[in-house]
């Protein structure tokens, strides 16, 4: 018996991953800032860019899926949606750039 054994963290990030279409060596950037346990049936994951305050909340179901209605929180006004993205890859930059201004 040869299982996987993939946690919470893991399938959050992958989830995001894909779901923001990052590609495999922008990836690198990412990490998870936190996750904890609600219940019995389902983890709360925060993902980052390091050094950025802004966070993705993913929500991840012992089933192993992955809610796809993530929240992205952020201090940073929209009106400076700009604000500490000069050194990140382009991609990442723009993406986190949307975000903001959804605020």
């Amino acid at each position: 018996m040869n299982e996987k054994v993939t946690t919470p963290e893991q399938l959050a990030i992958e989830f995001l991953m894909q779901d923001l279409e990052i590609s495999p060596e922008d990836q690198e950037w990412f990490s998870v800032l936190g996750v904890r346990a609600v219940g019995q049936t389902w983890h709360v994951v925060e993902i980052g860019v390091e050094g950025l305050p802004d966070q993705w909340v993913v929500q991840v179901y012992d089933t192993g899926e992955c809610d796809p209605n993530y929240t992205f929180r952020t201090p940073v006004q929209a009106t400076e949606a700009d604000t500490g993205l000069e050194e990140l890859p382009e991609a990442i930059a723009q993406i986190l750039s949307a975000e903001r201004l959804q605020q």
